[in-house]
């Protein structure tokens, strides 16, 4: 991983979602309507809504705006379903993409993800076209200015609860898991006092694409800028070497 610090990304993130909190909190709200509908509204008894609780926070979230959340989804029989679908394609010079969204409307969903392919001089696929290229893993981010520990003692507390490696970077260390121990290794770092930039499964390329050329990097921005402006898509993950 090295040269590709997740905490330089998590930051460039953070701060044009401090421009535009409400997409994240639409993001996070969405996770948690759909975590409580498959597990139930005690964090205690899933995992899953536990995982969403502890990014609402470390994204700033308000505890009643979570809460909030929770008792609608629990309480009303009548909200909004999200269906996830992923889409997968190609972005300039071969880049690969990957999209997740949660939606009501899956037509509307799809017709958005295509336009912004299309605008940014690329293509949606079929499934799988690319995913082969990613491993989806969890990953925890902490970020250096956050910890004064000792690292030896942050890697064996990852290492012990379940982590299959740990790196340490320019500016943070960095905790991936297989996605199943994910939630064990999160709440063994939450339990010991730790503070994390990011904590997410996610999909990390194998390889990664450079872009030269001037009118590539533009399409590729306003690709990810199109999806990133849609409410539907949760997540966009590329191998783009920025």
């Amino acid at each position: 991983m090295s040269g590709h610090s997740k905490f330089a990304n998590i930051k460039h993130k953070k701060e044009k979602n401090d421009a535009a909190k409400g997409k994240i909190f639409t993001i996070i709200g969405r996770e948690i309507a759909v975590a409580v509908k498959e597990g139930g509204p005690d964090p205690a008894n899933n995992s899953k809504l536990r995982d969403i609780i502890a990014k609402a926070k470390s994204n700033n979230m308000p505890n009643d705006t979570i809460e909030r959340g929770i008792k609608k989804a629990a309480g009303d029989a009548n909200s909004v379903n999200y269906v996830a679908v992923t889409y997968e394609g190609y972005g300039p010079n071969g880049t690969a993409i990957i999209v997740d969204a949660l939606t009501d409307n899956k037509n509307r969903t799809a017709s958005n993800v295509r336009n912004a392919f299309t605008k940014g001089n690329g293509n949606i696929g079929t499934q799988g076209c690319v995913s082969f290229m990613f491993d989806k893993k969890g990953q925890i981010i902490v970020a250096k200015e956050d910890f004064e520990g000792d690292a030896d003692e942050l890697m064996m507390t990852a290492l012990d609860a379940g982590a299959e490696d740990f790196a340490e970077e320019e500016d943070s260390y960095e905790i991936v898991t297989e996605p199943d121990d994910f939630s064990a290794v999160r709440e063994a770092l939450e339990a010991a006092g730790i503070t994390m930039a990011s904590a997410e499964v996610t999909m990390i390329p194998q390889t990664w694409v450079e872009l030269t050329d001037e009118n590539d990097i533009k399409k590729m921005n306003k690709l990810l800028d199109l999806l990133d402006e849609d409410d539907d898509v949760q997540a966009v993950y590329h191998n783009w070497d920025e």
